[in-house]
């Protein structure tokens, strides 16, 4: 009994700003998406054709991305919007990374490079990453003998800097809504209603108890696998002493192997 009173306190303390929360209220919610980038991007024109949370895109020689939003337009246009509340999170290389993943999958075997689509990398940060207390930064690449002149490849990255709450912009009002655990308390009815959703309805608190029990589920494999790798990476261990310590399957510990890097 004190485990359900603990999630559902948890619940009702959960903001967008927390990774539980925005996965299940983004998923597959087209309108909630086109309010963002309404609003980050300036534009009153985008159809929002598919939205998908925790994305995984394989890379078969490095490393996976997993991405907090991958959505697409009515264009083919692709939009990552990554909600990061440690700076660590939200370095530039990261940025640099997930753009390459995004053209990666949008590129298919036989493809031209002209079939690239504009791709944008959102990342919402709790804190001002970039130090320079702007509300946004817009980052495009450009060619530097040429007076700056932009470089149209067709890729963006934007940070939006969450520390700037405040009443007078919409993107002020949109990072306030993002910090809010009451619903009644949020500008958008994109997102008001979501919330309310997971947190006032029965349906919908049942919804969030149950993601976080798969979430909690998912952290101890994901810890369980972080062991393992520092183990192969160690070398002190057979494959089967790995996986009587992490108590990981010996499949999964060859599969670990295979994609440690050489």
């Amino acid at each position: 009994m004190k485990n359900r009173k603990d999630i559902l306190e948890k619940i009702r303390c959960l903001r967008l700003m927390d990774d539980e929360f925005m996965t299940i209220c983004f998923d597959g919610y087209k309108e909630g998406v086109k309010l963002l980038l309404k609003i980050i991007l300036g534009r009153d024109d985008l159809k929002i054709s598919e939205v998908r949370t925790q994305k995984a895109l394989k890379n078969l020689h490095g490393h996976d991305s997993h991405l907090d939003i991958y959505a697409t337009d009515s264009q083919g246009k692709k939009y990552n919007i990554e909600i990061q509340r440690a700076d660590s999170g939200a370095v530039a290389q990261r940025a640099r990374y997930h753009s390459s993943m995004v053209d990666a999958d949008m590129l298919a075997p036989g493809d031209t490079y002209s079939n690239l689509n504009e791709s944008y990398v959102i990342f919402i940060t709790e804190n001002d990453v970039l130090g320079d207390n702007k509300p946004i930064y817009h980052i495009d690449r450009r060619i530097e003998e040429s007076d700056y002149r932009y470089f149209a490849d067709g890729s963006h990255i934007i940070y939006v800097n969450g520390a700037i709450k405040d009443d007078t912009t919409d993107l002020g009002k949109l990072m306030s809504d993002f910090y809010c655990t009451n619903a009644q308390d949020m500008h958008y009815k994109e997102l008001r209603n979501k919330v309310k959703y997971y947190k006032e309805t029965k349906k919908g608190v049942e919804t969030m108890s149950s993601v976080f029990d798969d979430f909690r589920n998912e952290c101890k494999i994901e810890e369980k696998e972080d062991i393992a790798l520092n183990l192969i990476s160690e070398g002190s261990l057979t494959i089967d002493a790995i996986s009587k310590v992490t108590g990981l399957p010996i499949e999964k510990i060859r599969e670990l192997a295979e994609r440690k890097p050489a």
